[in-house]
């Protein structure tokens, strides 16, 4: 109570003298700490007012409900003070989010504690977020076992902690992403520069389980000067420029159109669902022709999109999405069932097996997520056609994703009398001794090599070569990019098999390419 202007303490119970609040008001603390509010309260009209109470330091540290309350209405001067000590569930709330928020691997913050430590910094304007994923780690992973990927997590971790100053955050914000929070004192450079020393630090290889592995990571970074304040946005943005980080192989900086490209892409995939599953996508189909005959040989088809606006979609951007989100599967295996109907039709219109082959492209999402030889089997059940009727082309980045996966898939296709074709050749990093192990029939020469050859020595010499390794190794070869009679007689000369490009014909539709079936031959 008041008394004379002084607090008086005239009545406590044996908890309130176990909480140390002080018995004798001069020295309490208790009525040094909450005096104020206290004679506020009495002061007011107020029947009762609740409150949080903070008491002590870090070290040792109460938390409490206040309650003050009337305890006679006649007696304004007085009032009864309780408290509830709620340190015990306040420190487990602590201990739970802690948890929550923390990698149990690593014993860094979470993605989720992450963005809480940006939504908390006060001056987003020098700060920046960088987003480090590390390349391969799928594949490690994979090869050497869970507990040697954990392992390597933990040292990478370390390593990347060891390039930071002692103001930065490491966290891990994903299964093989991290991120950085770090303050920009002077200019946006300190941010590259950071990128660079975490590049340094991981060159070193790395001891794992008896071997030595190389870890490269890709680095996007955002600014928190360019961006809103949203946490969760500066971290998503880190990681839009990790994708161009990946092709670039250097630290990329966000940029508008990131976000944008990205949309479109997201925009692009619900429409590509809607036309795979509502059949709005057809095949072209673009000949191959035999070199020295001109014969029609077989066909590449080659998939289109036409959206219900009468937009053409490009397959360069189209094929990307579908491998991106998943939808190369339904894709790929709508291509070869199309490619069989056509079959089917060209027999039937011709009254007998019209002996061409269908070329069709197999992705490496593909490859991975399905089982390509027993969909085939399937559609050769279901349309009655022999499986030597199907030329399959697999890309060289295709095979050496998984050498020994693929091989079985190859050998099983093979045994269903496909002929395997390897596309894109001498653009990638093939393993010679692979390539002899593998059931490659046809090896594709990349128009890169082609266009432009007769009037560069060094072309020719790499198709030479080319020619000559298929013929070492017994297989057949095609060159794309054919674009003129001349090219083709040179190319026959050296003894490509087969050719492919605009001199022959660009993508016909399905009555085109019948027709040109029918002739026997492409125009020249």
């Amino acid at each position: 109570m008041l008394n004379a202007g002084q607090f008086d303490l005239f009545a406590m119970n044996r908890a309130y003298r176990l909480a140390g609040f002080g018995v004798v008001a001069e020295r309490s603390r208790m009525i040094t700490e909450l005096g104020d509010r206290i004679r506020t309260f009495l002061g007011s009209e107020q029947t009762r007012s609740d409150f949080d109470w903070v008491l002590g330091d870090e070290t040792d540290r109460r938390h409490y409900r206040v309650t003050i309350a009337r305890s006679d209405p006649k007696f304004r001067e007085r009032c009864t003070i309780s408290f509830i000590d709620l340190t015990s569930q306040v420190q487990t709330e602590r201990s739970l989010r802690r948890e929550m928020t923390t990698d149990s691997l690593t014993g860094l913050l979470n993605r989720d504690g992450f963005a809480d430590l940006i939504e908390g910094i006060e001056d987003h304007a020098s700060s920046a977020v960088l987003a480090i994923d590390l390349d391969r780690f799928g594949r490690l992973n994979s090869c050497l076992g869970s507990s040697a990927g954990d392992e390597l997590l933990i040292t990478v971790a370390r390593r990347i902690k060891g390039a930071l100053r002692a103001r930065d955050t490491l966290a891990r914000i994903g299964g093989d992403q991290f991120g950085i929070l770090m303050s920009i004192d002077k200019d946006r450079e300190e941010a590259q520069a950071l990128a660079e020393r975490i590049h340094r630090t991981l060159t070193t290889p790395f001891r794992l389980t008896g071997y030595e592995i190389s870890v490269e990571c890709s680095v996007g970074i955002a600014y928190g000067a360019d961006e809103s304040g949203d946490s969760a946005e500066l971290v998503r943005h880190a990681q839009f420029a990790v994708k161009r980080a990946k092709v670039s192989g250097r630290a990329e900086l966000y940029q508008f159109q990131d976000f944008a490209i990205a949309r479109a892409q997201f925009g692009m995939e619900t429409e590509l669902r809607r036309a795979i599953d509502n059949g709005e996508l057809r095949l072209a189909y673009q000949p191959i022709c035999d070199l020295s005959s001109g014969r029609v040989v077989s066909f590449e088809a080659l998939a289109r999109w036409t959206d219900r606006d009468g937009r053409e979609h490009s397959p360069t951007n189209f094929i990307a999405v579908a491998e991106e989100s998943g939808l190369i599967v339904p894709l790929g295996r709508w291509a070869i069932e199309e490619a069989a109907r056509t079959l089917v039709r060209w027999d039937a219109a011709a009254l007998t097996p019209c002996k061409i082959r269908m070329a069709v492209n197999l992705s490496a999402i593909q490859l991975q997520r399905d089982a390509i030889a027993p969909v085939l089997q399937a559609v050769l059940d279901s349309s009655g056609l022999s499986g030597d009727r199907f030329t399959l082309e697999l890309t060289e980045s295709a095979i050496v994703t998984d050498p020994d996966g693929i091989a079985d898939t190859m050998h099983a296709l093979k045994a269903l009398g496909t002929t395997l074709a390897m596309d894109d050749f001498g653009t990638g990093y093939s393993n010679l001794a692979y390539l002899q192990k593998l059931p490659i029939d046809i090896l594709k020469i990349d128009r890169s090599f082609v266009t432009g050859m007769l009037a560069d020595r060094d072309k020719v010499s790499i198709v030479r070569a080319i020619l000559s390794l298929a013929q070492a190794l017994g297989m057949r070869t095609t060159a794309e990019g054919v674009e003129t009679h001349e090219l083709a007689q040179t190319l026959a000369a050296l003894g490509c098999t087969y050719g492919q490009g605009y001199f022959y014909a660009r993508p016909l539709e399905a009555d085109a390419a019948y027709a040109m079936v029918q002739s026997g031959s492409a125009p020249s």
